[in-house]
């Protein structure tokens, strides 16, 4: 009788692997209260080392982070029409505190944008104080109807970055740097994710923004994923609290203003863009753990040697960890190695203490050979360097053989269900074939150029519609 596998195979049942991975790779358990969770500790390094990453381009690119508080008055949401009714529907109200009914609801934060105009009215009062930009590391609250771990949770973990100019020109810009220098690089340098950088049609646009550009990743079953947005507010907010500034000219102008954020939501992307059936497979450059070490028997010239290659990987910079736990039978461990993703496995039994040698294993490019210890600070450095870009060269290679360039709303419709993404020219497709679509649960992800450039405006020649079903 053939051995169960320990995952269900992806093209058997797709969401069942996703769960599958993330129960047994031990990142992340369903909450108490429906729609939340408990990120587990190897799921939590993912973040930590996403966040120490974005955290670096954010400050490269000017912001500072601050803090603003979990509980907003619903009063301030009231004050951008389109803002409070493109969030309505997710908002968590709280009406009583201390035992008594509250004189004002208050909001668990869905996003940031009117508590921190409240405070940007404040501190913004001359063009000496702008550029004003700035980052917030938080948890936000949006109450999910279906709900789904690291991708649609009622609570999930974020940046929102949220930033004031003199200048439309100003703005713009900047929310395209974020996008670009920020966003962009990050998943594909650090991610080794192929995305589509493009602007969203007005339909799926932030709630009170006049621009959203988005980052869009094609994932294992060839269903789309938006991975982070930048949006212009243009002056929304600033109209709706007075956000001003004294110009050189001593005028009181209103500032113009951007935001933008990405989320857990990123662990989701890269379980289902570079898992395969046996679990994950995680990026060199942003793995806790490139390299594990592990003892195959608890022998104590093993375990000496062991935790000396770990020394030597850990002396070349590689992120490395030695499993000793000898009272764990070696193929369980190795198992669970495969699972979780790390890049390089090198194991150690008695037999590679005769030979100098050690087995080296491969998850991402795949296969196994003995390497001479000697050679193995200077090889693993180097076959890291190689498996990061071969990841990134596979989901792109992905995404173009699975992209049909097509004509008509019910080829685009088609080439979605058939698990894979559809380009067709936005003059062909338009606000109206963007809701037959629709209707078929198939979306217009973003807009791009030919040439695969961000288009400056929703109706610029050569415009073409990125098609697909989504996540």
């Amino acid at each position: 009788m053939a051995k169960a596998p320990v995952l269900t195979p992806q093209a058997e049942d797709f969401p069942r692997w996703y769960q599958d991975v993330i129960n047994k790779a031990e990142l992340a358990d369903n909450g108490p209260v429906r729609g939340t969770m408990v990120i587990r500790p190897y799921g939590y390094g993912l973040w930590e080392r996403m966040q120490r990453e974005m955290d670096a381009r954010i400050k490269a690119a000017g912001a500072d982070n601050a803090y603003f508080p979990l509980f907003i008055p619903q009063s301030y949401l009231t004050r951008e029409a389109e803002h409070v009714e493109g969030f309505a529907p997710e908002l968590a109200v709280v009406t009583h505190g201390g035992g008594k009914e509250l004189e004002e609801p208050v909001v668990v934060r869905p996003t940031s944008e009117t508590i921190v105009n409240e405070y940007f009215s404040k501190w913004v009062q001359s063009y000496r104080d702008l550029p004003l930009l700035i980052n917030q590391w938080a948890n936000v609250v949006r109450w999910e109807m279906r709900p789904r771990v690291f991708l649609r949770t009622s609570e999930f973990l974020w940046q929102e970055g949220h930033t004031a100019h003199a200048t439309y020109e100003d703005a713009r810009d900047y929310a395209a740097r974020v996008h670009r220098e920020v966003y962009a690089d990050f998943m594909e340098n650090v991610l080794a994710m192929d995305v589509v950088l493009g602007r969203k049609t007005p339909r799926e646009r932030f709630a009170g923004a006049i621009n959203t550009l988005t980052l869009e990743g094609m994932m294992g079953d060839g269903k789309a994923l938006q991975m982070g947005t930048s949006h212009e507010l243009g002056q929304n907010f600033a109209k709706a609290f007075d956000t001003r500034y004294l110009s050189k000219d001593g005028g009181r102008e209103l500032v113009w203003q951007t935001s933008w954020g990405t989320s857990t939501r990123m662990v989701g992307g890269l379980i289902m863009m570079h898992g395969d059936d046996a679990g994950l497979r995680i990026p060199p450059r942003l793995a806790p753990v490139q390299a594990v070490v592990l003892a195959i028997k608890g022998d104590d010239a093993v375990l000496a040697r062991v935790r000396e290659v770990g020394d030597r990987l850990a002396a070349a910079g590689v992120r490395v960890k030695v499993d000793d736990r000898t009272d764990t039978p070696f193929g369980r461990r190795a198992v669970d190695w495969e699972l979780k993703g790390v890049p390089l496995r090198v194991e150690i039994g008695p037999r590679d203490l005769e030979s100098g040698t050690a087995m080296l294993v491969r998850r991402i490019a795949g296969g196994k050979e003995p390497v001479a210890v000697d050679a193995l600070a200077e090889l693993c450095p180097r076959l890291l360097e190689e498996d990061q870009a071969l990841l990134l060269r596979l989901s792109r290679e992905r995404r173009e053989a699975r992209t049909s360039d097509v004509r008509t709303v019910q080829e685009a419709a088609e080439a979605a269900a058939a698990g894979g993404w559809a380009r067709i020219p936005w003059a062909d497709l338009g606000p109206e074939g963007e809701a037959r679509l629709a209707e078929q649960s198939v979306t217009v992800r973003c807009l791009v150029g030919e040439d695969g450039s961000v288009p400056e405006s929703d109706d610029a020649p050569g415009t073409v519609a990125v098609v697909a079903r989504a996540y």
